[in-house]
């Protein structure tokens, strides 16, 4: 019996040899944060990007958002105008 999944044909190993920018990834995972996107453009980021600088550029944009929110929650909380 052998391994079926989109390992097994090499798709994987295509996919991680794509040469999409990072830059490319920055602004596709912003556009999708602020969730607005077409799906031509959609299917085009599938077609072109690297999923490994998807994963990360993600996992980047999500640990800045909560920064953000940590740092402006702070501010308003020290500010006063919270009070």
């Amino acid at each position: 019996m052998t391994r079926q999944g989109p390992a097994s044909d090499g798709s994987l190993r295509e996919a991680t040899a794509r040469k999409g920018s990072f830059v490319g990834t920055l602004k596709a995972v912003a556009w999708s944060f602020f969730g607005v996107r077409k799906s031509k453009d959609h299917a085009d980021d599938l077609a072109r990007l690297n999923p490994v600088h998807l994963i990360v550029a993600g996992l980047l944009a999500g640990v800045a958002f909560v920064v953000a929110l940590v740092f402006l929650v702070r501010w308003v909380v020290h500010s006063g105008v919270a009070a």
